[in-house]
């Protein structure tokens, strides 16, 4: 089973990658899968890639979906 989790893209760096916020923890990650990423949009990561863009409220619903199942674990 694979796992992909919404994350907020904080900054834009060089060779297609960007920084993301994931919760308070922060990552690089490749955008070479997908075009136009702005800072400040939310993307769906994997294994170190983003594979899709995602909507604020998308995201913001799936965060809460996880940190939900969180609190039952």
């Amino acid at each position: 089973m694979c796992l992909a989790i919404p994350a907020l893209v904080v900054e834009l760096l060089p060779n297609d990658m960007a920084r993301i916020d994931l919760d308070g923890v922060r990552k690089d990650i490749s955008l070479s899968l997908v075009e136009g990423v702005a800072a400040g949009d939310y993307v769906i990561v994997h294994v170190g890639f983003a594979l899709q863009r995602l909507d604020s409220d998308e995201a913001a619903e799936t965060l809460a979906m996880f940190a939900e199942l969180g609190k039952t674990a």
